[in-house]
């Protein structure tokens, strides 16, 4: 059973993350949180164990190429595999295209796309070897429409689209799938700070007219690893009130 496989979650910290690790956690999985941020990891490990549950964390920056394909080796070795892969770990540096510069982009690159395919790489060896394997994409309304001001996270998550088509078409004789989540507005901690007016501007956008919950990306999330869904692959589900239909 599915359950009993490793699952890594990227990004696991904090906001959407967290959320997908305890969504995981409810179904009984081996979790671990991937994270940059050592206090945070720190936090969600109390509340992990508040809630009953335990996880384990790995503190570690994913644009490393060498000590993050080390970090997923390691535990792909210690626990049998990695069965399911969540690459959730995403930044934003908007700006205008005329304004932006070149760090703001390759920053956004190398951490929402380069760092998500050497996660996919070294998992995927574990995968192919086990023939089991879900890889869930984090993508983004924005890289299924695009959006003003975000021309290097469109791309990046337009990118990380594409590439889970190509590796769902090389991977699927192996039992192994890859598919995307792309969530639209979502109340996390980064909405919260967007001014009151741009914020109600977001909603009106929102067929649904209201911001989607951490929970509502967790439990798409739930769903593409179980083992139910294995016939599910190179597809793109967005969680997004209506946005991009």
């Amino acid at each position: 059973m599915s359950e009993k496989r490793l699952a890594v979650v990227t990004g696991g910290a904090r906001g959407i993350g967290k959320a997908i690790v305890f969504e995981l956690l409810k179904q009984d999985r081996k979790v671990v949180a991937i994270d940059l941020n050592a206090d945070q990891l720190e936090e969600l490990k109390k509340d992990v164990a508040d809630a009953g549950y335990t996880c384990l964390t790995c503190c570690v920056n994913i644009t490393d190429t060498e000590k993050f394909t080390e970090t997923l080796e390691a535990l792909a070795k210690e626990h049998d595999g990695i069965g399911i892969l969540v690459n959730n770990a995403g930044i934003t540096r908007d700006n205008l295209l005329i304004r932006m510069s070149d760090d703001e982009f390759d920053s956004v690159i190398q951490v929402n796309l380069r760092a998500a395919f050497v996660a996919m790489r070294a998992a995927g060896k574990s995968m192919m070897r086990n023939k089991f394997g879900r890889i869930i994409n984090i993508s983004s309304v924005s890289g299924v429409i695009g959006n003003a001001g975000q021309t290097n996270y469109s791309a990046s998550k337009a990118g990380l689209i594409g590439m889970t088509k190509t590796i769902a078409r090389e991977l699927a004789k192996k039992n192994v799938t890859a598919n995307c989540i792309a969530p639209g507005f979502i109340n996390t901690e980064m909405a919260r700070k967007v001014p009151e007016a741009a914020l109600e501007a977001a909603k009106q956008a929102i067929p649904m007219r209201k911001l989607g919950s951490v929970e509502d990306i967790a439990r798409a999330v739930a769903f593409l690893a179980d083992d139910k869904s294995g016939y599910i692959t190179g597809q793109v589900l967005c969680v997004d009130g209506g946005m991009a239909m």
